[in-house]
């Protein structure tokens, strides 16, 4: 007799079948990754010596609007990533 846990996943994977990637697919998904990490690295470091010099001169205004500005940045560039990333998996369905 099987559990309520192994009804469920047969019916999920019924609607939604899992995907399995190659090595390939997978490491095309990893070059994705690493190339965004890799930008919001970037976008951090920049942002982050912004907000410092403004902290030391003491314009509370400016550091709040930078650090909105990098939030606002790395969420960007996480959603950019992942858009990216379900393109390329709908492409290995076909």
């Amino acid at each position: 007799m099987k559990s309520a846990y192994e009804l469920a996943m047969e019916r999920l994977q019924k609607a939604s079948p899992s995907l399995t990637l190659t090595e390939e697919q997978k490491k095309e998904l990893a070059d994705i990754d690493s190339k965004y990490r890799a930008k919001i690295a970037e976008k951090e470091l920049f942002l982050k010596e912004q907000i410092g010099k403004a902290q030391a001169e003491g314009k509370s205004d400016d550091v709040e609007s930078l650090q909105k500005q990098l939030a606002s940045e790395i969420r960007r560039l996480q959603e950019q990533c992942e858009d990216k990333k379900q393109n390329l998996r709908s492409s290995f369905d076909k």
